[in-house]
């Protein structure tokens, strides 16, 4: 007995030992386990704090890149090119340029008689052009001219673009009649203007409304003008209450129809009208040959007396790298002799048909040859050439002599043709040579040098536009 109760009190405090040193032995475990899990979580935190300030970083980084963008949308931006110099707002609705049109030219005539002193060189046009938009609606142009023998103040407009088939232009700018007239300075098939260009306004003050409507297809112009003679442009005021009116359509219907041969035909009408006039400046003060020479003007007693009014069919086709032009017109005014008191209608008509081929391959358009290589001898590029051609009559009412004017002096009738080459060297650079021979028909013997033998002309150009 003593046996058993020792060992039934032994064996308790056994198993409190063994459990006591299994405890033990696993404490240590039991602390790194808690320890691991603290440094997890203290990293898990950690990572998530760095996130988090990723994140903020992330969106500083967006918006100063939101706010980079939107600074560099409203900069304004400069261009230097071929068009000139543009300064524009970053969203392109507000912009103002300035460019320039310079044409140095020699005009030489034969076979004159040696009595002509006409041979020169000429600083045909020299120009700056200052242009603007604003708010994609507001537009304007100023254009003083330097070159010939006075500087005047070209063109001075305002245009309102309401909508593409409505736009208001007022000011001073060419009416719209001619279609040559119409045509850039810079880039018409010849360096000068055909017979045709004498009986159409050139630029006049007024008002016109205007614009593209049919898909662009038709281009109409409506509008009121102070009014000037034939071939004539605006002093820049006119005080008296008659003033001209103005209409013209011009029909592309084809426009925009690469596939079709017609994309390139245009086809229009337009006409003028002014109601009586009385002085002697409603009437041209001349009117000039090819050469720019002049062969007819009225007599200093003839002045206006009555309505005048003009009317122009005209047209034109461009495919490919041939392109023509062609237009009639009829100018009529009334006059009267102060001297014996007659009065008489007076209808003068003129026509022209030019046409043009680009050897080198280039588009032809109303709007000039674009060479497709700038002239570089280096590279063995050469630019464009075009060949020119143009015929064309001026014909004068017969009843214009001899009462208003002389017939020994003015030609009743004018018949022209010019040939020329057109060298593009650039988009800005153009140098071109032209013949002009002018046949003159007269009532009587004339005593002017010029009407005694043909005008037969050469011109030369280089012409800087941009």
């Amino acid at each position: 007995m003593h046996n058993g109760i020792h060992m039934s009190s032994i064996l308790p405090k056994a198993r409190r030992a063994l459990t006591a040193a299994a405890l033990l032995s696993s404490l240590p475990v039991a602390l790194r386990a808690d320890a691991q899990a603290d440094e997890i979580q203290a990293l898990r935190e950690q990572i998530r704090l760095l996130d988090q300030k990723l994140r903020v970083l992330e969106r500083k980084q967006e918006l100063k890149e939101e706010e980079a963008a939107a600074a560099a949308k409203s900069a304004p931006k400069i261009f230097v090119n071929d068009k000139g110099v543009t300064l524009a707002s970053g969203d392109g609705a507000n912009s103002l340029r300035l460019r320039g049109l310079v044409q140095a030219d020699s005009r030489w005539y034969f076979d004159d008689g040696g009595v002509a002193t006409n041979d020169a060189f000429i600083l045909r046009r020299a120009r700056i052009i200052f242009e603007g938009t604003f708010n994609k609606a507001v537009s304007f142009q100023l254009v003083p001219e330097f070159g010939g023998s006075n500087t005047t103040l070209l063109d001075a407009n305002i245009g309102l673009a309401l909508r593409p088939g409505l736009q208001l232009k007022f000011g001073k700018f060419k009416s719209p009649v001619g279609l040559e007239q119409l045509q850039s300075d810079s880039w018409a098939f010849f360096a000068e203007r055909s017979l045709v260009t004498n009986l159409v306004p050139n630029r006049d003050v007024g008002v016109t409304a205007g614009g593209e409507v049919l898909g662009e297809a038709v281009n109409y112009t409506l509008g009121v003008f102070n009014g000037v003679p034939d071939g004539a442009s605006s002093s820049n005021s006119d005080f008296d209450d008659d003033k001209e009116f103005v209409a013209r359509v011009f029909a592309t219907p084809f426009k925009g129809r690469k596939e079709s041969a017609l994309a390139g035909l245009g086809l229009g009408v337009a006409a003028s009208y002014a109601p009586s006039s009385e002085t002697a400046s409603a009437l041209t003060s001349g009117y000039r040959t090819d050469g720019q020479q002049r062969f007819f003007s009225y007599a200093a007693t003839t002045v206006a007396d009555g309505d005048t009014w003009r009317i122009s069919p005209q047209g034109y086709y461009y495919h490919g790298p041939f392109g023509a032009l062609g237009e009639y017109v009829i100018s009529t005014v009334n006059v009267r002799n102060t001297a014996t008191g007659a009065r008489s209608e007076l209808q003068h008509d003129a026509w022209q048909v030019a046409a043009g081929y680009v050897l080198t391959g280039e588009d032809a358009s109303y709007n000039g040859v674009v060479p497709r290589e700038s002239f570089n001898p280096t590279a063995g590029t050469w630019g464009a050439f075009e060949v020119v051609g143009r015929v064309a009559s001026l014909d004068l009412d017969d009843a214009t002599f001899p009462i208003f004017a002389s017939a020994a002096t003015s030609a009743t009738e004018v018949t022209s043709f010019g040939v020329g080459v057109n060298w593009y060297l650039t988009k800005s650079l153009r140098a071109t040579v032209d013949y002009f021979q002018s046949d003159f028909k007269t009532q009587l013997t004339p005593t002017s040098a010029l009407l005694r033998q043909d005008e037969k002309a050469v011109i030369t150009r280089l012409q800087v536009a941009f």
